[in-house]
């Protein structure tokens, strides 16, 4: 297998060894106006990183808090290249998943949902480390979600805006109710149900930066990760995307693409006749509802663009929000992975294989891939690194990293003969060969290589890639 790592030299003393990412720039954090995200992870823009975490359970304060606080400092930092930095003067948005949790189910209490919601002690050493790392205020920050209001005090966000300085707010009320300046209208020129999409501001502002933080966690649509998470993005009622196809959602059809409906069952019957699996599952939560749902959801993923997608999966849940496999109830386990990358696919797809599932499998990411948001389907044509805290990385094989089944309900087979437990995992085999997309298999190299160095020598730090034919 081809072994691709990458060394941070240290320009001003001239020493060549492993660095932390941060301390490499410290020789220009006067002068930058501007930050970024690890050059290493833009120059793979199709590759997942995958970083362990040591939080001892769910509880474990300092623990998650630790990995915020080393994620931000090895991902994000100061730098002085216009070209592939952000402004220091712009907007960071956070989008946690604050999905409502079931609080109107019976069994519901704060600690057995704790794994429906991106966890906030995480996210609020990622802010942390963030503010350190940049020098920025902390209101400088947004968190913005349409749903899950509950989880400001439930789920922890309240405490954190106290903390950081963050501005925290879940915004339910419908776009028309408000004010002009709260919401980012955008055009989906890609879009087959959307053709405007109105976004909770500051998100999608000329003047901001978006990062995607999603939950580890399972759902009817298989696993709720970086993609589905951005939904809440959007202002109500346009983020209802699970409204069926036989269902007007409540907005202004204008925003709505002529025949979309009619668009969408072609597209559902052309996928089915192309063997999407489970795809024939009929009635109301079959195939066609998943095919409107990941429809509307890709004409966002088009429209919407952060910067980094991420996964936090310090603890994993599954069930769906109180109810689950367990008894009847959902259940948190212990995952202790942070996943991550540019595509939110492509990080969706390792998500959902380490959740025990077969990702060819699930007909979001044949849809994404058909509609070019996508360029790889089996998980193992996708490049994965093991990320450090040092700011470090080593292409490392899949099944190195232990794999934590969490159960659906996504399309069941209870039906010509295919019974299926209500919760199950989606892990038969599936032939990616049979796709129209060739596997892009990685080339073993013959010898060793040094690639260039990024940025130049003259600026306080630079990264160098090797690669090694073997390990």
């Amino acid at each position: 297998m081809k072994r691709r790592h990458f060394l941070k030299v240290s320009a001003a003393t001239g020493a060549a060894g492993m660095l932390p990412y941060s301390k490499l720039r410290a020789g220009s954090e006067n002068a930058s106006n501007y930050f970024s995200v690890h050059p290493f992870i833009d120059a793979n823009p199709d590759a997942v990183f995958i970083m362990r975490t040591a939080a001892s359970s769910k509880y474990d304060t300092a623990g998650k808090k630790q990995a915020g606080e080393a994620f931000g400092a090895s991902v994000f930092s100061l730098t002085d290249d216009a070209a592939n930095g952000f402004p220091l003067s712009h907007n960071i948005v956070l989008k946690p998943n604050l999905t409502s949790r079931g609080e109107w189910q019976t069994g519901y209490t704060v600690e057995r949902t704790m794994g429906v919601i991106t966890d906030s002690i995480f996210v609020e050493g990622m802010i942390e480390s963030m503010k350190s790392q940049l020098g920025l205020p902390g209101s400088q920050f947004y968190i913005r979600e349409v749903n899950g209001s509950e989880n400001i005090a439930d789920g922890g966000y309240g405490d954190l805006a106290q903390r950081t300085g963050a501005d925290v707010k879940t915004i339910g009320t419908q776009v028309n109710n408000l004010s002009p300046d709260k919401v980012v209208w955008k055009q989906a020129p890609d879009g087959v149900w959307f053709d405007q999409i109105p976004y909770l501001w500051p998100v999608n502002s000329p003047e901001s930066v978006l990062l995607n933080i999603a939950k580890l966690k399972s759902h009817g649509m298989g696993m709720t990760l970086t993609a589905k998470n951005l939904q809440g993005t959007i202002a109500a009622k346009y983020q209802q995307h699970c409204t069926a196809h036989n269902r007007d959602m409540s907005i202004n059809f204008n925003h709505v693409r002529p025949n979309a409906k009619s668009t969408i069952l072609d597209n559902y019957n052309r996928h089915l006749a192309d063997g999407i699996p489970r795809w024939d599952r009929p009635g109301q939560t079959g195939g066609l509802w998943q095919e409107t749902w990941g429809t509307r959801c890709i004409d966002n993923n088009s429209t919407t663009k952060p910067a980094l997608h991420i996964i936090e999966g310090i603890y994993g849940h599954d069930g769906n929000f109180v109810q689950g496999p367990h008894d009847g109830l959902a259940a948190d386990f212990m995952t202790n992975v942070l996943i991550f990358g540019k595509n939110p696919y492509h990080v969706d797809i390792i998500g959902t294989w380490l959740a025990g599932h077969e990702p060819g499998n699930f007909g979001l990411f044949h849809m994404a891939l058909e509609r070019g948001l996508s360029t790889l389907l089996n998980p193992k044509d996708i490049p994965v690194f093991e990320w450090f805290d040092d700011g470090s990385a080593t292409e490392t094989p899949l099944d190195t990293f232990e794999r934590t089944p969490l159960k659906t309900y996504y399309l069941q087979r209870d039906y010509d003969s295919q019974n299926e437990d209500y919760w199950h995992l989606v892990d038969e085999a599936y032939e990616y060969s049979t796709t129209n997309v060739a596997a892009q298999n990685p080339v073993a190299p013959s010898n060793f290589e040094v690639q260039q160095n990024y940025p130049n020598p003259f600026n306080g730090g630079t990264s160098i890639e090797y690669i090694l034919p073997k390990a």
